[in-house]
């Protein structure tokens, strides 16, 4: 079988250019402000060094202005809530994210509930994850909306399909489950959530039309665990010295999948261009209440 390669960098590159005119005909043309973008980093991940300085370098390309906070290891967590308060204040800036992952002495749950919902263009406060589930106008996660626009610009009918999505986090695997499963125009997939503790888990695997892989384990998805003809969503990504890896065993699935993404340039591009997105909205909420 010839397995087609669902490229999220010439997708992405699509919406970029959408944006950019969006913001040239509703916010430059109109004399508006320029969108905002606020980043938070703490310590020296180098993982969330590269991811920032990636999202960092599409704001340029876009035309979205940005504000780096990088607190240095070992702040503490009064010191990133203080930063938080200063952007939930700070009328210039739409929106904002925090970088995950933060350091062991930092509450994740705390600092996310400090987030201004309105401000919250990751989309991981409580009000907005809620307002997803209901099907209500919100800020999406950007990975989940990244695979499902990833899936629709390419034309992948998934109504009626059965999809299993291996990883349960709240990143990716919780919200991707609720946007594959709506009742709507691009949705309507029926689900089952599976993660790396599932027993017998090639029994679901086997059966799926539509598999998304956010593990976070190298090659977890071997050839043998798909029929032919799936449709695999590759999140992972792992560096070693040699080369960048997925949680898909690439080379067994390449040739029995029907579209598979590669890593890099698979779902990693869709999910910083979809944070944009998310900020634009933010922005254009914005200058509707200026009005």
């Amino acid at each position: 079988m010839t397995t087609k390669l669902l490229y999220g960098n010439l997708i992405a590159k699509e919406i970029r250019n959408e944006i950019s005119k969006i913001i040239e005909k509703e916010i430059l043309n109109k004399d508006k402000r320029i969108p905002h973008l606020g980043i938070i980093l703490t310590g020296n991940n180098s993982s969330s060094i590269t991811y920032v300085n990636n999202k960092i370098k599409e704001c340029k390309n876009i035309g979205i202005k940005y504000s780096l906070i990088h607190l240095p290891i070992n702040s503490l967590e009064n010191e990133l809530l203080e930063e938080i308060k200063k952007m939930n204040k700070n009328p210039h800036i739409d929106g904002f994210i925090v970088q995950f992952p933060l350091e062991k002495n930092i509450n994740q749950d705390k600092i996310i509930l400090s987030i201004n919902p309105k401000k919250d263009v990751d989309g991981f406060h409580p009000e907005n994850f809620g307002k997803m589930a209901l099907d209500i106008k919100t800020f999406f996660p950007a990975t989940a909306l990244g695979i499902l626009t990833l899936l629709e610009r390419y034309k992948i009918k998934i109504s009626g399909k059965y999809t299993v999505i291996i990883g349960r986090s709240r990143i990716v695997g919780r919200p991707i489950s609720i946007l594959m499963s709506r009742k709507s125009n691009f949705g309507n997939s029926t689900v089952t959530l599976t993660h790396s503790k599932t027993p017998n888990i090639e029994y679901y695997t086997k059966q799926a039309d539509i598999i998304i892989v956010a593990v976070g384990i190298p090659g977890f998805l071997k050839g043998e665990m798909i029929k032919k003809g799936a449709i695999v969503i590759d999140v992972g990504i792992h560096s070693n010295e040699k080369k960048i890896l997925g949680d898909v065993d690439f080379y067994s699935v390449y040739g029995k999948a029907s579209y598979l993404t590669p890593v890099p340039g698979g779902v990693g591009p869709m999910t910083r261009v979809m944070l944009l997105k998310n900020t634009l909205m933010a922005a254009l909420n914005n200058r509707q209440k200026d009005k």
